[in-house]
């Protein structure tokens, strides 16, 4: 039975993430009104959320490293004090480019909090049905943080401003970092892990090149020399990081890490959940606001049923776990994704948002997916590197993040420059049902 000290640790690990999530969503409201103050057009909307995601993403495998040979405890909080810090920067913010730095540093900070809060709850929660159900509560919880974003952000940016969105982070870390000093211990220290200094410069510059390709294309086209530079880059990167992960003496992924098919199934289910949500967000915020017309609180009110429905299945999948195995709540959260990716298509420019946000809701059945196949995850490593384990499995979700909305926001205006969506969803779709088949083949595995 879990006592209420557990409770409390649990509530301060799962608020970490909590403003990881927030922090990554409250701002898609927002884009505009930044665009209104500090200029950039699409693109500088576009990296307004891809500098959190690509610094996220390209530091989570060294942030995982980090947390198992320093502590996930000490990591973590480390991670909330950039989150706050760079918080308050990002308000603060003179010009797009201030803007910008101060997220790629909140980027940082989530980077350090997500695969230490995994870690932690595998130390805390060592009994299996246990850590299903404090994995329930973790996306349950953080959950409520992605479907707080976009109305908070509404709400927030029509009464204060765009800068208000960025205020709102800070006292949810010094509550979380509160809760954790006081109730949490730390995880053994492995001193024996090793930084990878090259691996981790070509692992960022890899997805910050390619995602720079993607924003640059569509505005400068995709044969000039910055789209083909970026896009070379990336390639190069891409390819001399997987060269150094054979020749360095501590890799950031050991050779080893991926043997486990179970691993492998997951880290690819979570790189195309990510890619769906986060591009869905994204394409939905610009489209509700630039081809409907709505304002901004009734765009987050509108985005409201999609995070609301992923934050309760991210909840229930815990539980359904817990009885069936990750299997069943994976197949059934992808399998709503392609129907609300689909029902997405359809939208035109005379939708109703009301319709809009129905078609949102259904595709927020994918939230079923995100704790079964991080359950999967965690548990196909050795307890030793959950840290590593989690951290891999969580840059290759912000990396599909960071792709998604650069991808995703690169095919999303029609010839008359308004945002569309049906080539935007049908992609999303198409990915979703690779992530399905992806975990078909998980289900024949032995």
């Amino acid at each position: 039975m879990t006592s209420a000290r557990d409770g409390c640790s649990l509530i301060g690990i799962c608020l970490g993430f909590f403003v990881v999530l927030l922090d990554a969503t409250i701002v898609n409201v927002a884009l505009g009104a930044i665009e209104a103050s500090l200029g950039g057009g699409l693109g500088g909307q576009q990296w307004v959320v891809g500098s959190y995601t690509v610094a996220f993403g390209a530091l989570l495998l060294s942030a995982g490293a980090a947390g198992d040979r320093w502590g996930s405890r000490r990591t973590y909080l480390l991670g909330l004090a950039l989150l706050a810090g760079a918080g308050v920067a990002c308000a603060l913010a003179g010009d797009l480019s201030q803007l910008l730095l101060a997220r790629v540093v909140q980027g940082a900070g989530a980077a350090l909090v997500t695969p230490c809060s995994l870690a932690l709850i595998r130390q805390r929660f060592p009994e299996e049905r246990a850590r299903a159900r404090a994995l329930g509560g973790w996306g349950g919880i953080s959950g409520i943080g992605l479907a707080a974003g976009p109305v908070l952000g509404g709400l927030l940016v029509d009464a204060a401003g765009w800068r208000a969105v960025f205020w709102a982070v800070v006292p949810f870390a010094l509550l979380a970092a509160a809760l954790v000093v006081a109730t949490t211990p730390e995880t053994p220290r492995r001193t024996a892990v090793r930084a990878d200094f090259v691996g981790q410069t070509l692992a960022a510059a890899a997805l910050a090149a390619v995602t720079a390709a993607l924003v640059a294309g569509p505005s400068v086209g995709w044969n000039s020399p910055a789209a083909l530079t970026a896009a070379g880059a990336g390639l190069a990167s891409a390819v001399g990081f997987a060269a150094s992960q054979r020749l360095v003496r501590a890799p950031m992924i050991p050779p080893g890490l991926f043997a486990q098919r179970l691993f492998r199934v997951a880290v690819g289910v979570g790189a195309l959940f990510n890619f769906g949500l986060y591009g869905t967000l994204f394409c939905l915020a610009l489209y509700l606001e630039r081809t409907l017309g709505t304002s901004t609180r009734t765009t987050g009110l509108v985005l409201l049923p999609l995070t609301v429905v992923v934050a309760i299945c991210a909840a229930l999948s815990g539980r359904i776990n817990a009885r069936t195995g990750p299997r069943v709540p994976m197949l059934l959260g992808l399998g709503a994704g392609v129907l609300g990716s689909a029902a997405l298509a359809g939208m035109g420019a005379g939708s109703a948002p009301v319709v809009v946000g129905a078609a949102a809701a259904l595709l927020g059945g994918v939230g079923l997916a995100m704790p079964a196949m991080t359950s999967v995850a965690v548990s196909a490593v050795p307890p030793a590197s959950a840290g590593l384990g989690a951290g891999v499995l969580n840059a290759a979700r912000q990396a599909g993040g960071a792709v998604g909305v650069a991808g995703l926001g690169a095919i999303l205006l029609d010839p008359a420059g308004r945002p569309a969506l049906l080539g935007a969803m049908l992609v999303v779709a198409g990915g979703y049902v690779l992530a399905m088949l992806l975990t078909v083949g998980l289900i024949r595995t032995p």
